[in-house]
């Protein structure tokens, strides 16, 4: 829901959007910059203090789709081959003669994922409403206020510790849409989200 919150729940992907927090460890800021990325937890045998001053701040995801959802994209260091996939699957759902530049989509994601309200406190998901039935799978959706993946023709509702039990009743023909708009037109186009879905 665009919140950044502490668990104890364990990520299965880093996220990064430069420097959140101060020197106390506090989050003061929702991004930094406009280049959201998706990590992998390792690469090229790196390590990091979590939180150190003057350095990126660590975001975590379960997963992919949930990462996407919060209008992150792969990252083209630690995951070139994703990044490139995700880049193409752009280029084909725009209709674009090129592929896009990192910046150019970097731009697009930034207006929107969240409201344009000035202070952190005022920062709101920026939703857009769809048809359910058309999304492809790896969306994540709002029912009943509450962020739900959308895979198989099913709804499950999510929770930072995993999925819960698919919803039994009734959905609604149409739906708030957390995942950015452009990066669904990426997952219909071919893009697979990876689903941390047991």
């Amino acid at each position: 829901m665009g919140e950044i919150v502490r668990a104890s729940e364990r990520g299965t992907l880093l996220g990064n959007r430069g420097i959140l927090h101060n020197a106390q460890q506090e989050v003061i800021r929702p991004y930094q910059v406009k280049r959201w990325i998706i990590c992998v937890l390792q690469f090229k045998g790196r390590q990091r203090q979590v939180m150190s001053p003057n350095q990126y701040t660590e975001l975590f995801f379960l997963d992919e789709a949930t990462a996407l959802a919060a209008g992150h994209r792969p990252c083209f260091e630690c995951q070139r081959e994703r990044a490139q996939a995700f880049q193409a699957a752009w280029q084909e759902a725009f209709n674009l003669p090129k592929l896009p530049s990192v910046t150019e989509m970097d731009n697009q994601l930034h207006q929107e994922r969240l409201t344009g309200e000035r202070l952190l406190k005022d920062k709101r998901k920026r939703l857009f409403t769809a048809v359910l039935a058309e999304l492809p799978d790896g969306v994540f959706v709002q029912i009943e206020k509450r962020p739900c993946l959308w895979w198989q023709k099913r709804v499950y509702p999510w929770t930072m510790a995993g999925y819960l039990t698919p919803i039994q009743y009734a959905l609604p023909a149409t739906v708030q849409v957390l995942t950015p708009f452009s990066t669904v037109g990426v997952i219909k186009h071919g893009y697979k989200p990876v689903v941390d879905l047991l």
